[in-house]
């Protein structure tokens, strides 16, 4: 129920409301990467809505690492979701979630959030 409500959430939200999460939970440099945006800025564009023509990569990977934010902000706090995304996990490899999502492994990178957050 839990994983069917966070989805939900993550489908329904606009990448305005989506963007500022992201870079609030990772900090704006690891969002950026996650994304796969040169920088904070066009990440901070999208947030004020300036910006609504969005590489549909880019917005999937976005959804993706909010998606899996909200999922972990239910069960840790903002810090360890963040060095979640930035560790090394066992479950992909020793590879971190970010550079997972980075590199378009996205199921991947959600199978791993919800090992992370059934094992918690």
């Amino acid at each position: 129920e839990v994983l069917r409500q966070v989805r939900n959430q993550a489908l329904r939200a606009s990448v305005k409301e989506a963007a500022p999460t992201l870079i609030a939970v990772l900090t704006g440099g690891i969002a950026a990467y996650v994304v796969g945006v040169k920088d904070v800025k066009t990440l901070n564009r999208w947030a004020r809505g300036e910006v609504t023509d969005i590489r549909p990569e880019s917005e999937t990977k976005l959804r993706t690492a909010y998606e899996i934010s909200l999922l972990l902000l239910r069960f840790d706090a903002p810090e360890t979701v963040r060095a979640w995304f930035i560790g090394m996990d066992p479950e992909l490899d020793d590879i971190s979630p970010a550079r997972t999502i980075h590199e378009g492994r996205l199921q991947e990178a959600i199978g791993a959030a919800r090992a992370f957050a059934a094992n918690g």
